[in-house]
């Protein structure tokens, strides 16, 4: 939680495992040079994806520049640097063994995404074995600290080329704690490469870190106020990882006794409903409306009941608005898990000013963000575009599935549309030239509307398809949902006619 409200949900469940940052010896199934990448299977039910880029390079360019380096944290969070890397067929062939790391969870249709750029997230260093480059996180941002962790990297790292990026809490570090995570991480690769060449893929080799202890490698920190724990044996297993990491922070750590539940004591179980949710409220009195597609999440800022204190400028209400919705935007991002494109679609404003405005205010925001994002100047048609970094599944494809009622479309034919569906599948039955009579079964919803709106609509029906017909309604259908029930036997043919069979090909 930042300032009272919840910006990150993380859930670890015996039904959901979580494979990002494990590294695999897999085995090439597929080579396509036409998309330069190869399916490579590790195990899981869809083959993993690993492009040429992610090979190891033939040769390292250098950094765009050394403050911008992101910090990794073993989901493939490591800035993408400048290679030279040959076409995928002249290093890969069906049958050959690789040793890849997870970057990205599958996601839908999907398998996980890989790299061979394998890199091991401590609590304060990212070991990256197949490179020469020191970095620092951007985060750390005196030089003067900058320059001495390079420094200190360069006085410790073996002859070997071995590659680091100092994490955020890594500012400060001693000669000490550098040596003992170095040593560990360089040990765990050794233990890596010896077992890849005992096994045979596809093989885990190296898990990830689980949810909890990851959690406290890779944010717990002197800036949390607290952490706190519901649950006694957790409690005690976070002490002992913490006494292990950062006795420091020991006092930080707090057991919650309290008989109303941890949630409830925080407003989290409310505001864990939000993320389900279309539309989001905002302090101003206007709103956002959140929509998720297969391409993109569209997001649209409303002033609802806001009109400002004199309603004289409405370009000072608009900018109130936007700017309330930035911040909200940035959360949301964030609470949700979005990853991919964005498309935020802000009110008109006339002042390049105000405009400008909003965008350092959603740009700063965002700067919160683990996950790499990235806003773009508003568009001619007074769009933000922006994209973030995509390592998980969403929550909503996470904790929720497709609606039955509806298919997953968020919407159900209205009463009279279903009348004139069965109207159409009266037709089709009376052409066939097999059916007497008909009971005809729908929500009451829609039989009420039958009754009151169209009161001529067995008769007129009857007389178009001389067959014998009688309505019941039925609370157990869906609102859209009919039954056609065919003869004295009442069996039901619905399948048969809700879709016009085609009696001769088309020209």
């Amino acid at each position: 939680m930042e300032d009272d409200r919840l910006v990150e949900l993380m859930l670890d469940r015996p039904d959901q495992g979580r494979l990002v940052g494990d590294v695999h010896l897999g085995r090439v199934e597929a080579v396509l040079p036409g998309i330069q990448a190869a399916f490579v299977d590790i195990g899981t039910d869809k083959a993993g994806f690993l492009h040429v880029s992610d090979l190891v390079a033939d040769d390292e360019g250098e950094v765009d520049s050394d403050d911008d380096d992101d910090e990794g944290d073993g989901n493939g969070g490591r800035r993408r640097r400048r290679r030279r890397v040959s076409a995928i067929q002249d290093h890969l062939a069906r049958g050959d063994s690789i040793i890849v790391q997870v970057t990205k969870e599958p996601i839908g249709t999907k398998g996980p995404r890989l790299t061979a750029q394998v890199s091991l997230p401590g609590r304060f260093l990212v070991y990256m074995p197949h490179s020469s480059h020191i970095g620092v996180s951007r985060k750390i941002d005196q030089r003067d600290e900058r320059v001495r962790l390079r420094e200190l990297a360069r006085e410790i790292l073996p002859d070997e080329p071995v590659g680091l990026i100092i994490r955020t809490v890594g500012e400060e570090l001693n000669r000490k704690k550098f040596e003992r995570e170095f040593n560990r991480l360089h040990e765990i690769w050794g233990e890596i490469t010896a077992k890849s060449a005992r096994v045979e893929a596809p093989a885990l080799l190296h898990s990830e870190a689980r949810l909890i202890s990851g959690v406290l490698r890779d944010l717990f920190s002197d800036r949390f106020d607290a952490l706190i724990v519901d649950n006694p044996q957790v409690h005690a297993e976070v002490v002992e990882y913490v006494e292990n990491m950062d006795p420091d922070l020991l006092d930080r750590v707090q057991l919650y006794r309290d008989s109303t539940p941890l949630f409830d004591r925080y407003d989290i179980e409310e505001e864990i409903s939000e993320a389900f949710g279309r539309r989001v409220n905002l302090p101003s009195g206007g709103y956002i409306i959140v929509e998720t597609t297969e391409a993109l999440v569209a997001i649209d800022v409303n002033t609802g009941r806001f009109t400002g204190k004199g309603r004289k400028d409405p370009e000072e209400t608009i900018l109130r608005t936007n700017l309330d919705a930035a911040q909200e935007i940035a959360r949301q991002l964030r609470l949700r898990d979005v990853g991919g494109i964005v498309v935020a679609d802000f009110i008109d404003m006339e002042s390049q000013e105000n405009r400008d405005r909003v965008l350092q205010e959603l740009r700063t925001h965002l700067g919160r963000d683990r996950a790499r994002t990235k806003a773009f100047a508003v568009s001619e048609l007074g769009l933000v575009e922006m994209t973030r970094q995509r390592v998980r599944p969403p929550l909503f494809q996470t904790l929720t599935r497709s609606c039955e009622q509806c298919g997953g479309s968020g919407r159900i034919f209205t009463p009279p549309t279903v009348a004139r569906r069965v109207e159409r599948s009266l037709k089709r039955a009376a052409a066939s030239g097999d059916e007497r009579q008909f009971v005809i079964r729908m929500h009451p919803e829609v039989a009420l509307h039958i009754m009151e709106e169209e009161s001529d609509f067995l008769s007129r029906l009857r007389d178009r398809v001389a067959l014998k017909l009688e309505i019941q309604d039925d609370p157990l259908l869906r609102e859209d949902e009919f039954r056609l029930l065919s003869g004295p036997a009442e069996t039901d043919v619905t399948e048969r006619y809700v879709t016009r069979q085609q009696t001769r090909p088309l020209r």
